[in-house]
């Protein structure tokens, strides 16, 4: 039986770039549309930034408002620590999301730290940004997200169609 591809998808905020790897091999590149909060690491919810660090594909979901959607593993441990220091969430919400990511399950999206970070396609019915989230219309951005990794939907499309489940996500600044 064939072993499966070793996917690592890598996203450069300041360079609107997405990379998906397989082992060290560059397969695909897709400009992106980043959260309005830019040059921040997402915090707390509404705060428009997406986060920074290291996450997997924790869902996929083909029925997405925004064509189709892969699920980022945020918040993660860090995001959590820092968190409980800051009094966002408590000492119970901290050990749900760390138990989530030691065993890769999607953690609470429901916390003060924000949720449901996605990297989606488009926003329907505008071909690029609509109801808050941004869009990439022929490779360029054409404003930002609330925090989610927006491409154009054919490439949606490719990235939905070759990334499993526990890929993992390195979001760089």
């Amino acid at each position: 039986m064939p072993q499966a591809p070793d996917y690592r998808i890598v996203i450069e905020k300041a360079a609107r770039r997405l990379r998906l790897y397989s082992g060290p091999a560059t397969l695909r590149e897709y400009r992106i549309a980043i959260g309005r909060n830019d040059g921040a690491d997402k915090a707390i919810e509404g705060d428009e930034a997406t986060p920074l660090g290291e996450f997997f594909i924790c869902a996929r979901n083909p029925r997405s408002r925004f064509f189709l959607s892969l699920c980022v593993s945020y918040p993660n441990t860090q995001h959590a620590d820092r968190g409980l220091r800051a009094g966002l969430i408590d000492a119970h919400e901290h050990a749900q999301i760390i138990d989530a990511i030691e065993h890769r399950r999607t953690p609470p999206q429901n916390t003060r730290l924000g949720g449901q970070i996605c990297i989606h396609g488009e926003a329907p019915g505008r071909g690029g940004a609509a109801d808050g989230h941004g869009g990439v219309t022929a490779g360029r951005s054409t404003d930002g997200t609330r925090g989610c990794i927006a491409l154009n939907n054919r490439e949606m499309q490719e990235l939905f169609d070759l990334v499993p489940l526990g890929t993992a996500v390195s979001i760089e600044p």
